[in-house]
């Protein structure tokens, strides 16, 4: 009874469960999950490579983006309001919706490759990956949608090797220094009589 008591006190007073602690702070870990972010952005900038300059570069950026209008037209939608945003919205405007698929493809890859804005870059991918699937697409979206959301619950880690994680680095030991520099260039101010 203490316990459920307990779960249902102030949030503040709830503790985090050893075994969340180790999988999102643990150096172990953070390797675990940097290995799968550099793998999940590899397989994002494979699929934008061929889409911006590989084997289906002719249907995304060239003749009006017919890939992207042949699956948005003949793709089984999940959903009827879905089907009629493909039908109304993208086939329409496929053109550009090619470019846009194709070039964000390839800068989420390298985002979640270089470890560089790795939130943002897992949750375009998560978005792209919703997008594939509610229009009939089941592939491998679906693993890299888990993916994305395990690199995301977990971003502080994973992102631990890559940009993100020099940038932090180096803000943690800057950063200090400077408040401390300039509280003391404050304080120094403040002290120092004004001669008349």
């Amino acid at each position: 009874m203490n316990k459920i008591a307990s779960l249902i006190a102030e949030p503040e007073d709830i503790a985090t469960p050893r075994t969340w602690h180790y999988l999102t702070h643990s150096k172990v870990m953070g390797i675990v999950w940097s290995a799968l972010r550099i793998w999940l952005g590899v397989m994002w900038i494979q699929a934008g490579v061929a889409k911006l300059w590989g084997a289906e570069n002719a249907g995304f950026l060239h003749n009006n983006g017919i890939a992207v209008a042949g699956f948005a037209s003949h793709g089984v939608p999940a959903y009827s309001w879905w089907g009629s945003f493909l039908h109304g919205f993208v086939v329409p405007n496929s053109d550009w919706v090619a470019v846009l698929v194709a070039v964000s493809e390839f800068l989420v890859g390298l985002g979640l490759a270089v470890g560089f804005l790795t939130p943002a870059a897992a949750t375009a991918g998560a978005l792209l990956n919703f997008t594939y699937i509610m229009s009939g697409t089941a592939s491998v979206n679906a693993f890299y949608a888990l993916a994305a959301v395990i690199i995301l619950a977990t971003w502080k880690t994973s992102s631990e090797i890559g940009i993100d994680g020099f940038i932090r680095a180096y803000r943690q030991t800057h950063d200090g220094r400077l408040f401390k520099s300039a509280l003391t260039h404050r304080t120094a101010k403040r002290s120092t009589p004004k001669v008349a």
